[in-house]
């Protein structure tokens, strides 16, 4: 007798055995009120007679956990399948399962090696080209010149087919409703995300700021007040949101498909006030949600695609290897000009957008997202940071973004109002920050007058809203307790008060100070 044990993990599924096997069935089933002698348990019998007159019928017994798969004579009974089932029930075992790698993971390992694929064989056509006879180019030329029709047709072919599975692979994007192109799908890069989540948790595992240190608190809250006044958006909705506060000079944040969220310090001192950190955050929740590092990666896999025709009759065409090497680095300076950079500055300025609006339903004062801007603009000069022209960048320049978000504010306020937010102070921030630039250049040049000796470069701490506050001012005001009035246009399953990241508590604006004296920020709540 032969039999077959497997373990059904609380589940009373049946194996179906195929239809070439057998003709009949019958199906015993022992009552749970009548059970077998000696049986822990209800065993149902499933036999199944053999398909053949000279092979054995199968009987399938199953307890619920434990299955087993005999192939006995026709007099087996299910009271010995009970027997039987009892015996074999610990002796098989089955394989862990094994989870395939994420398909960006695959892709980024082969992108390397289909160049090289590429390379070699645009040299082995080159090398094939030159060793052919004089005679024997005259003909090829002649044939391809006598099938052009038939090579053009075939090109064309192929690119209707490129451009079909292009098109099945259309999706529209979340909140803008763009219609983009997504070759990997937003589970994928989910699972690529943990793989990915955990590497950076294990380079930063020594820099991590504790969870009770108030720069994480201040971050959490922000970010959980975010997700909350947020909920209306599934994509936030179906995220759990966690935050990781890096110890670090980088004035950095970004979130990751999953909604791990890791900020640098720097980036805490770089903010001036709980309205700026949320527009920041915001930004970077809106490139997760908006599923922007799949939608990156799926026009660079294109690309790449598309790339390597080009290489290879580059390495085919040109005469040297040294040629064909300086062809290769043109046309991949040429791609990134052209498609990756570009389209590099299209989604920050897509996330500059959405990240206003996380943020005007967070009730921030999102006047305060063009001012970052602006002071981070400044702040690149004051500390002599290079600025390359924008068309070299993956990101839009200061100066843009700045533009775009002050044309942006009308309507983030109405947005914001709709969302029955607490009233903005009358006093712009940005009209503020603006004439206390003015009033530090104006001191500067002052000083200068005095002589070589008076000569000195303006420093950043003196600037309005400095960052110098938010390590002390900024966590004291978020962590105080406080409740606004409910939001119900936002989304009508939130309920309770808005807590006091976004509403009551922030660092004000200074107004401009005297002529001579240096602006310091104050923190203070306002009402």
């Amino acid at each position: 007798m032969i039999f077959l044990c497997v373990n059904l993990l609380r589940s009373n599924r049946v194996f179906s055995l195929s239809t070439h096997l057998t003709q009949k069935v019958q199906v015993c089933k022992q009552a749970a009120g009548n059970p077998v002698k000696k049986a822990s348990s209800q065993i149902s019998c499933y036999r199944h007679f053999r398909a053949t007159p000279s092979a054995p019928p199968l009987l399938f017994c199953s307890n619920g956990r434990t299955a087993c798969l005999q192939i006995a004579p026709k007099t087996s009974s299910p009271l010995h399948s009970a027997r039987v089932l009892a015996q074999c029930g610990h002796h098989f075992h089955t394989s862990a399962p094994v989870r395939a790698l994420p398909a960006p993971l695959i892709w980024m390992v082969l992108k390397p090696l289909q160049k090289l694929m590429a390379i070699i064989l645009g040299r082995s056509l080159r090398k094939w080209w030159v060793a052919l006879p004089d005679n024997r180019r005259e003909l090829m030329r002649e044939w391809a010149w006598q099938h052009r029709w038939h090579l053009a047709a075939g090109a064309c072919v192929a690119m209707v087919i490129v451009v079909l599975l292009l098109l099945t692979h259309l999706d529209e994007s979340p909140v803008t409703g763009r219609t983009r192109l997504l070759v990997f799908s937003r589970e994928n890069y989910m699972e690529l995300a943990a793989v990915t989540s955990a590497a950076y948790m294990e380079d930063f595992a020594e820099q991590l700021v504790p969870v009770t240190d108030p720069r994480h608190q201040v971050v959490e809250r922000v970010v959980q007040h975010l997700a909350q006044r947020n909920q209306d958006i599934p994509e936030v909705s179906e995220v759990t949101w966690s935050v990781h506060v890096v110890e670090g000079p980088n004035v950095n944040a970004f979130v990751l498909p999953n909604g791990k969220v890791f900020i640098f310090t720097g980036m805490l001192e770089a903010v001036a006030d709980v309205h700026q950190l949320t527009f920041v955050l915001g930004h970077e929740m809106a490139h997760a949600l908006l599923g922007h590092s799949a939608e990156q990666a799926s026009l660079s896999h294109v690309i790449d695609l598309l790339s390597l025709i080009l290489l290879t009759a580059i390495w085919a065409v040109c005469p040297r290897d040294s040629l064909a090497v300086l062809g290769q680095w043109v046309q991949d300076k040429l791609s990134q000009l052209m498609f990756s950079r570009p389209f590099s500055r299209k989604l920050e300025a897509e996330a500059d957008h959405v990240g206003l609006q996380l943020a005007a339903k967070a009730c921030a004062d999102v006047r305060a997202g063009p001012v970052f801007w602006r002071q981070m603009e400044i702040r690149d000069q004051l500390t002599g940071e290079p600025t390359f022209p924008e068309w070299l960048s993956t990101h839009p320049s200061h100066r843009n973004r700045f533009t775009q978000l002050d044309r942006l504010v009308p309507q983030a306020l109405e947005l914001r109002e709709s969302c029955v937010c607490p009233a903005l102070s009358p006093t712009d921030p940005r009209a503020v920050f603006s004439k206390s630039v003015r009033v530090l250049l104006e001191n500067a040049k002052h000083q200068g007058r005095g002589g070589p000796e008076g000569v000195h470069k303006p420093h950043l701490p003196h600037l309005p809203h400095s960052p110098a506050s938010l390590s002390t001012g900024l966590p004291a005001a978020l962590l105080a307790e406080t409740a606004p009035p409910p939001s119900p246009k936002v989304d009508q399953e939130i309920k309770g008060p808005v807590p006091s990241v976004a509403s009551e508590l922030a660092i004000a604006s200074v107004p401009a100070p005297a002529e001579g004296e240096g602006s310091q920020p104050v923190v203070q709540n306002t009402s």
